[in-house]
């Protein structure tokens, strides 16, 4: 079991440029892919970004592609979202998730096999 736990959500303002911070407990972090998917009411959960284990590949959805970045740190056992020019469509429940999986990119969450319970992100014009 790998448990993930998201924080640095709450309200912000458009081009703002928060962080996400998910950190990981349980199995050994880095035999995991991580990504961040989010989450409008009534719509599918989306994809956003993928950092593989080792994070020597980063993999981007278009509509955050050079807005957002993803990092990861072994020894914190932590991944981060970097968000950066935030619009109001970027607000969304944000989610880490974990992977065993060696596919890349993977940007079908079910490949995914662990999740955090999301953080809301609130962007106002």
């Amino acid at each position: 079991q790998v448990q993930l736990v998201e924080s640095g959500g709450g309200l912000v303002r458009a081009g703002d440029s928060p962080i996400l911070s998910c950190a990981a407990s349980g199995r050994t972090f880095s035999n995991y892919a991580m990504g961040w998917f989010r989450q409008v009411p009534g719509k599918e959960r989306e994809f956003v970004a993928q950092i593989t284990w080792n994070g020597a590949f980063t993999y981007y959805a278009d509509s955050v592609k050079g807005r957002f970045t993803i990092s990861r740190d072994n020894a914190k056992n932590t991944v981060y979202l970097q968000m950066n020019r935030l619009k109001p469509e970027d607000t969304a429940v944000y989610y880490c998730a974990a992977t065993r999986s060696r596919n890349y990119p993977s940007a079908d969450a079910d490949e995914y096999n662990y999740w955090g319970q999301g953080t809301q992100v609130t962007v106002s014009s």
